[in-house]
């Protein structure tokens, strides 16, 4: 590709008088769509990287006014031109700018500000677009994505070197204050904590696993990665019929029931560093959305005690909460104990005593299981199980008043961050073969809660606003209020 950029224009007009003719003639009349569409796509990626060429030396033609000074200080003079790389979406570019140095003091080329170039050589587009591809897939598949739609070879070390870089923005972007909610209704402020495990890359001086494993032994160790969820919502009371209905699936879909609010600006996010980091990063997010209007603030976790510590810790005036479907699955636990898994009474057996959960009957519920413990005919199993089942409702005691919670038309069931503990984690990080190194697994969690957060060309705004400022000391244009409505709940 020449330097001259009015050669190129040159180019570019024979190019784009080629394709017409190309579309037009005989040429493509007897191709299938399909072909022609694909030759169109080649050739317009190679008349956009013309262009672009085009663009660059325009921009570095003319020589600019030597910077005031280096660091602030030293004034540099000029001295030659310097020549760069540049992979964009279009393919690989080099062009040459004026660079300014004088002895002992780092050059500078005004044009790499001026364009607010990246420090490496990969373009903001096409890092973004790698990324987003990452979010979804493994490196590997966003390489062979690329590939296939652009025509480029990039590396997986370099993809996953993009992802690390790119996400370093994503801690101070969840720092600055929410937008406004235009949302009256969703006076409840709801925080939500569980936890996913990661699989773990070996360190280098590891062990080989054995090539027969023992009993329990697993090739993979796994580091849990604490995923929160945060949002606002209305409250919907329920009674506790309706309750056990829907989790025996028996409820009624009538038509005519009123609809259940949606989660309003729902933010997910997870972790590998601990659970205190992440509620504590939790905690100073609850304050920013804990705005005029909040009425009530409900927190929910499963029964894990140590997660419910810190929950109690970093959330001192939050309604604790214990997931009902948590405490419903040791329910079925003890009928399994002591009926049998088809014996017909099982689900009735299970009614009744969720519903005297649900009703505010802990205690009565405990003390049938310790009867039904005492019993003669009871087995050291059966006995082991309930009396489990029941220390499990006796500690828990204080976080199952479920028919206050209901009556208020609060959430009791942590499908929210269930939910992200698959879609966030799972789904992308304990796919078959897979296995992390912390830094990578952070980096992923973040761009891809990002994502799911509806929060993406926000957040690349900012990133770029970021970069820019750490490249060059200079404040680029700020974000465009456009690029943030996503950021504003529906």
């Amino acid at each position: 590709m020449t330097d001259n950029a009015e050669g190129i224009v040159a180019q570019v007009t024979d190019e784009f008088q080629g394709l017409v003719a190309y579309v037009t003639g005989s040429a493509a009349a007897g191709s299938a769509a399909y072909t022609v569409e694909l030759t169109l796509l080649r050739r317009l990626l190679g008349l956009g990287a013309l262009l672009l060429q085009v663009f660059f030396l325009t921009r570095a033609r003319a020589r600019p006014a030597a910077p005031a000074a280096a660091g602030g200080r030293v004034p540099l003079p000029y001295y030659d031109r310097r020549p760069t790389t540049y992979y964009s979406v279009f393919g690989k570019l080099r062009f040459a700018r004026h660079y300014f140095a004088a002895p002992g003091h780092a050059g500078v080329c005004p044009l790499d500000a001026d364009l607010s170039l990246p420090a490496r050589c990969y373009s903001d587009l096409l890092r973004e677009w790698l990324d987003y591809a990452s979010t979804a897939g493994s490196f590997r598949e966003s390489q062979r994505v690329v590939e296939r739609l652009l025509g480029q070879a990039i590396s997986v070390q370099a993809i996953e070197t993009m992802a690390t870089d790119d996400a370093r923005d994503v801690a101070a972007f969840y720092a600055q204050p929410p937008l406004p909610l235009v949302a009256p209704a969703a006076t409840l402020l709801v925080v939500q904590a569980d936890g996913k495990g990661v699989p773990q890359r070996p360190p280098p001086d590891a062990v080989s696993a054995p090539a027969r494993l023992g009993k329990g032994q697993k090739r993979t160790t796994k580091k849990e990665a604490v995923v929160t969820s945060l949002y606002r919502i209305a409250p919907y009371p329920r009674a506790p019929a309706d309750v056990v209905a829907a989790l025996l699936h028996e409820r009624d879909d009538r038509a005519d029931a009123a609809p259940r609010p949606a989660p309003a600006r729902k933010e997910v996010r997870a972790t590998l560093t601990g659970k205190a980091p992440a509620l504590l990063r939790l905690a100073a997010r609850a304050t920013q959305y804990d705005e005029a209007g909040i009425q009530h603030r409900v927190a929910l976790t499963d029964g894990a005690e140590a997660l419910q510590q810190q929950v109690l810790a970093h959330f001192p005036d939050y309604t604790l909460v214990l997931d009902i479907i948590h405490a419903a699955e040791y329910l079925w636990e003890a009928a399994n104990a002591l009926l049998g898994e088809r014996h017909p009474q099982r689900t009735p057996w299970v009614r009744a005593h969720l519903t005297a959960l649900l009703a505010g009957q802990t205690a009565a519920v405990t003390a049938a299981l310790d009867d039904a413990a005492r019993a003669p005919t009871c087995t050291a199993s059966q006995r082991e199980v309930l009396r489990r089942v029941s220390g499990y409702y006796r500690r828990n005691a204080p976080y199952m008043r479920y028919h206050e919670y209901l009556a208020h038309g609060w959430p009791i069931g942590t499908g929210v961050v269930e939910g992200a503990c698959g879609h966030l984690v799972k789904a992308r990080l304990d796919q078959s073969g897979m296995r992390w190194t912390v830094a990578g697994a952070e980096a992923v969690l973040d761009l891809r809660a990002v994502r799911l957060n509806g929060d993406w060309d926000a957040y690349w705004a900012f990133h770029r606003q970021q970069q820019h400022q750490r490249l060059y000391g200079l404040t680029a244009v700020p974000p465009r209020p456009e690029d943030q409505l996503d950021r504003v709940a529906a």
